[in-house]
């Protein structure tokens, strides 16, 4: 049986769990169900007796307390699902030993190249090992470093008896990446009353904020007539859409905001000359700014339909997560004990920050569960150029570990 980090991770990767947004089920792909299997066996072989993966793909497991105290219970969360935008089929991940700053060229694709001048991170990796995918795939070190660094610390927890710690519990979640990781969880079974996810990236990091987010469709409703009988009568729906696409301002683009600069992001647009609809996801750090955004796209969809008088068009907008400072700001301690951990761990200047996304602790700090961010080491995201380090991933499970104790010592 494999006990570091590292070696759990070199196997989780290569198990394909790539979700599907177009999937009405959940888990979005059965093959998630995989890993899901794969974790359940070596939490019993750890000791760690009720683990299991229920219908849903959700993996939960109880680490006992070893304290007499009360202790409130605390749950660790890493999703296993990885991003639709990148391949995660026949991983092949690659060691870079010892990395001393170097360009780092991908084997199966040799365009793909890591450079420090575009991943500022790697400075502080020199000497340490970089794990990263071949050139052909994404890595699925989001979140499957999280995912590793929690089986790392439980079986620390389960076999170090003298390491003082309320009941802790692990929860593991399919579809993150589609933002549907908290679907079917079943609450009242986790009975953990504050949470973590470990899905964050610089090492010596938590994230106590997400961006609240909204989904908007819009529908154009144009006018069709016949090409060769078209004049003063037809009005193309999907040149109506495309104006509307082209006059978002850059300013509200996410490839020009930053920091607690929020967004209106078309994602998709489809449709005929009689119908087009184009869906978007607009992005803020609070619900006033989501409402401006909302007039915004209003503003622009109504200028847009004034050259065609006799089209229309329908603006929708649907809540899909909020952010999650509003919860954690009535709970003070579960930051304050997370800030604890990593100076324990080796940070004595933790980062605090907010995270321009938004993570499964989104959804459950609103469904009775604050949960912020604590980093996992994972890097680039979404993309061939994913990498994470080795010593993250341990200071990640070592972090945990400490939390675990800090709980107790504070209760």
């Amino acid at each position: 049986m494999v006990h570091t980090a590292k070696e759990r991770f070199l196997h989780y990767v290569t198990i394909d769990t790539q979700s599907d947004p177009n999937s009405p089920t959940c888990p979005s792909t059965e093959k998630q169900k995989n890993l899901g299997k794969v974790l359940v066996q070596e939490l019993l072989q750890m000791g760690i007796a009720d683990a299991h993966l229920d219908e849903h793909g959700y993996v939960y497991a109880t680490i006992p307390a070893t304290t007499d105290k009360k202790v409130p219970v605390i749950c660790f969360c890493s999703h296993m699902d990885t991003s639709p935008d990148c391949s995660g089929e026949n991983v092949k991940p690659i060691i870079h030993s010892n990395y001393k700053g170097q360009d780092l060229v991908l084997p199966d694709d040799k365009s793909v190249v890591i450079r420090m001048k575009d991943h500022p991170d790697l400075k502080d990796q020199i000497g340490n090992d970089i794990i990263t995918a071949s050139g052909a795939t994404l890595l699925g070190a989001d979140n499957k470093a999280g995912v590793a660094a929690i089986m790392s610390a439980a079986n620390i927890l389960i076999t170090d008896k003298k390491i003082k710690h309320g009941k802790i519990r692990i929860l593991f979640t399919p579809d993150e990446e589609i933002g549907r990781g908290v679907d079917k969880v079943d609450m009242k079974k986790l009975g953990a009353k504050y949470g973590y996810t470990i899905d964050g990236e610089t090492a010596g990091s938590i994230e106590n904020e997400t961006f609240s987010a909204d989904g908007a469709v819009i529908t154009v409703y144009g006018v069709s007539a016949h090409p060769g009988f078209a004049k003063g009568k037809m009005e193309n729906a999907l040149k109506i859409a495309s104006r509307i696409v082209a006059k978002f301002p850059d300013k509200l683009s996410p490839e020009h905001t930053e920091g607690r600069e929020g967004f209106i992001h078309p994602v998709h647009i489809e449709g005929n000359l009689e119908k087009a609809t184009i869906k978007l996801i607009i992005r803020d750090f609070t619900e006033a700014g989501l409402k401006r955004h909302a007039k915004t796209i209003q503003k622009i969809v109504d200028g847009a339909l004034k050259p065609f008088p006799n089209s229309r068009a329908e603006v929708k907008i649907s809540e899909q997560y909020r952010n999650m400072g509003k919860v954690l700001k009535r709970h003070p301690q579960v930051v304050a004990n997370a800030l604890e951990a990593l100076k324990r761990a080796g940070f004595p200047n933790p980062i605090q920050s907010s995270i321009r996304g938004g993570t499964d602790g989104s959804r459950l700090s609103f469904m009775g569960l604050p949960c912020p961010n604590l980093f996992a080491g994972e890097h680039a995201f979404h993309s061939k150029q994913e990498w994470v380090s080795v010593q993250d991933m341990d200071k990640a499970a070592e972090t945990i570990v400490h939390l675990a104790q800090v709980w107790e010592e504070r209760s």
